[in-house]
């Protein structure tokens, strides 16, 4: 049986992870306000990117499309873009992501080659022994578009150099505070969405349609990673507030049942302290 003295310290102790975790939460849904409006902002530039790149590729016909981002071959290798934290400390998200990038490249009759983002997806990949084409760690929580094109470069260049033949990205999806999706999209080749004859805008292209392709599936391209990355930012600081509001919770309830524990042993100290006495008056009068 612990003593008063052990316990009264392990109870002190508690309190400071306590007092930590909270300061992560507070951290955390500071960042989060922030990353949630970027992430519901740029899904909206990115569902306008797709609609705009399905209309345009709609109009061109099939003996036409002399996009190499568009065409589909056999495959040798899959590409994956790997979008995960630098840190931990977010519950469940990591090793949901990381999971389903895992049966992903489970399901692959091909090798897979890994644009790894983030530290977490980094030790994946080494540890999984997969092949990395590149890799990014630091991005921090405001990426420009500037920071991300290295990302969409790497894999485009891979895949007009044949290293891939198609190219998807697993990232967390932001769906709410409590509730974060593990996504995984294909990104190449690019396949236009169906666009039926009503929602056709009828673009006039100059020079030519594609020409104005070969400059606009590379930015869609690099839309979309951004954008995932942006929703993979704001599904990591939901999951932080949440796993640190949990472990504040959890802290504070040990507290209370230690210092239970401690006020019952102390009791019982003290009773048998005034046994001891009682005991021993009435030896002496005796």
């Amino acid at each position: 049986m612990p003593s008063v003295r052990q316990i009264a310290r392990r109870i002190r102790s508690v309190e400071n992870t306590a007092k930590i975790t909270k300061a992560m939460a507070m951290i955390a849904a500071s960042k989060l306000r922030r990353t949630q409006d970027a992430a519901t902002q740029g899904r909206s530039y990115a569902e306008n990117m797709a609609h705009m790149v399905s209309n345009a590729m709609s109009q061109l016909q099939e003996d036409e499309n002399s996009q190499e981002l568009s065409q589909y071959r056999d495959l040798a290798s899959v590409g994956l873009v790997l979008i995960t934290p630098d840190r931990g400390l977010t519950g469940g998200l990591n090793s949901n992501v990381l999971r389903a990038a895992g049966d992903f490249i489970g399901q692959q009759p091909v090798p897979v080659k890994v644009v790894a983002m983030g530290k977490k997806g980094i030790d994946y990949s080494r540890r999984s022994g997969l092949q990395t084409i590149a890799e990014f760690t630091g991005i921090g929580d405001r990426p420009t578009s500037a920071e991300t094109f290295p990302m969409a470069e790497s894999m485009i260049t891979a895949f007009q150099d044949h290293e891939v033949d198609s190219v998807h990205v697993a990232y967390a999806r932001f769906i709410n505070t409590t509730l974060q999706r593990a996504t995984i999209e294909q990104l190449v080749p690019v396949v236009p969405a169906e666009v039926s004859q009503s929602d056709s805008a009828g673009y006039i292209y100059e020079p030519d349609a594609n020409t104005v392709l070969s400059e606009l599936l590379p930015r869609y391209v690099q839309t979309v990673i951004h954008h995932s990355l942006l929703e993979a930012n704001a599904s990591e600081q939901s999951a932080r507030m949440v796993a640190m509001n949990q472990a504040t919770d959890n802290a504070n309830e040990m507290v209370d049942d230690l210092t239970l524990v401690m006020n019952k042993l102390r009791q019982e100290t003290i009773t048998k302290e005034l046994l001891d006495i009682v005991g021993g008056v009435s030896a002496v009068e005796g």
